[in-house]
């Protein structure tokens, strides 16, 4: 069976579009620092707009509870209707457009709405940019191609957040949107010259959700893996407690949180040279080594090494683990991928706010210590989900069929 159907992959596109694919990693780059930028200038927007640094917080919260509501909707109203190139044109755009208005918000108010359409822009980003990638690899290239432009959101992880941070704190948190504003709308020309025409399927088939939801094989990605994403966040949300629980100093935060960023983008590499030939064994193996990073940390995580090692096995099997579920909910999907990709953006949101509110439970429930054992839980229930999906979402890729296929 394929990775992906051979419909996915347009005839007329043969050759790797690397230049195009830079360039929507940029973009995923972008999508990602705006998002997380907020958390890191919070306290001079606090001074700045005159408000609790708790009220804040509602820009990030904004963003993320529009994206849950609008993402699918406006995927299934527009999908059909604009071609796909221009649409993640205009989102880019978007995404510019809403970091001006946030950096010209004198209010908190209107910093709100800025976001609100900044979380409109990055729903319809993620729910078209895989399909479209799909769409102009060839078929047997898309886990390389998902490597490469979801490196991006790595690399914002890494440096992204933690740059714009620094440059709100040189100059100010509104140079800081002004910044990334400038590079969206440089990315939208460079989109407009350098990004295919993505053609449609050709099937006879209408995607949408409803029979998205009847493939019991995107049933299963769509659970499986914003499960791992609540016990990636359940953790990343409240790794500076965790460490202070173990006796590690302060500084490791920032330097834990870099690590994960950086081994991250080694997960992503290795994910994009067997994803596409084996991304069922490859997924097992960096699914158990999260589970098992998560469960060594209270244990091995008091000393320096056995911490910044446990923490690379996290920032490197989850970083693989997003471009096998990617490639696998578009398999999954089928005739119905774009609809099932839409659904995985939204469940991926409700994986990550669910994650916060579960740290925060078992940080006052078993203590700071304990918190990667909480993560451990609802990872290891995705990896039971993904053992028990051999033949609908994580079914076996060619070179582990051609194996199991060898006469005893």
């Amino acid at each position: 069976m394929p990775t992906v159907s051979t419909q996915s992959a347009s005839p007329q596109s043969p050759k790797f579009p690397r230049g195009a694919l830079l360039i929507l990693a940029a973009a995923g780059f972008t999508a990602v620092t705006t998002e997380l930028l907020p958390s890191g200038l919070l306290p001079q927007i606090s001074r700045d707009l005159g408000v609790e640094e708790s009220a804040v917080g509602s820009l990030t919260a904004a963003y993320a509870a529009v994206i849950v509501f609008t993402a699918l909707p406006l995927s299934r109203l527009l999908g059909g209707r604009v071609p796909r190139k221009t649409l993640l044109i205009a989102t880019v755009l978007t995404f510019a457009v809403s970091n001006v208005l946030l950096a010209c918000s004198p209010v908190l108010g209107l910093a709100i709405a800025a976001r609100l359409l900044g979380g409109v822009a990055h729903g319809m980003l993620w729910s078209n940019m895989a399909p479209y990638v799909a769409r102009i690899v060839p078929a047997h290239s898309v886990g390389k191609a998902m490597a490469i432009v979801f490196s991006g959101n790595s690399i914002a992880l890494a440096v992204g957040a933690p740059i714009g941070t620094a440059m709100g704190t040189v100059l100010t948190w509104r140079d800081s949107f002004l910044v990334l504003a400038g590079v969206g709308a440089i990315l939208a020309l460079l989109a407009m010259w350098l990004l295919p025409a993505a053609p449609e399927s050709g099937g006879n088939v209408t995607p949408s959700l409803r029979g998205a939801l009847k493939l019991p094989g995107v049933v299963a990605v769509a659970t499986a893996w914003p499960l791992l994403l609540l016990g990636h966040f359940t953790l990343f949300t409240y790794i500076a407690p965790f460490l202070q629980s173990i006796g590690l100093p302060g500084a490791f935060t920032g330097i834990s949180l870099s690590v994960v960023g950086v081994a991250s983008l080694v997960g992503i590499w290795i994910a994009g040279l067997t994803a596409d030939s084996r991304p069922r064994r490859s997924l097992l193996c960096a699914v158990a080594l999260l589970v098992g990073a998560f469960g060594l940390l209270p244990v091995l995580g008091g000393s320096w090494a056995g911490e910044l090692a446990l923490v690379t096995l996290w920032g490197a099997a989850f970083g693989a683990i997003g471009i096998y579920n990617q490639a696998a909910i578009l398999r999954a999907g089928g005739e119905h991928k774009d609809a099932a990709n839409g659904l995985t953006v939204v469940t991926i949101q409700l994986g990550i706010a669910v994650g916060a509110g579960y740290g925060a439970l078992a940080l006052t429930t078993v203590g700071a210590q304990f918190v990667p054992l909480a993560a451990a839980v609802p990872t290891a229930a995705a990896l039971v989900i993904i053992l028990a999906s051999r033949r609908g979402g994580y079914p076996a890729g060619p070179r582990e069929l051609r194996a199991a296929d060898r006469p005893s």
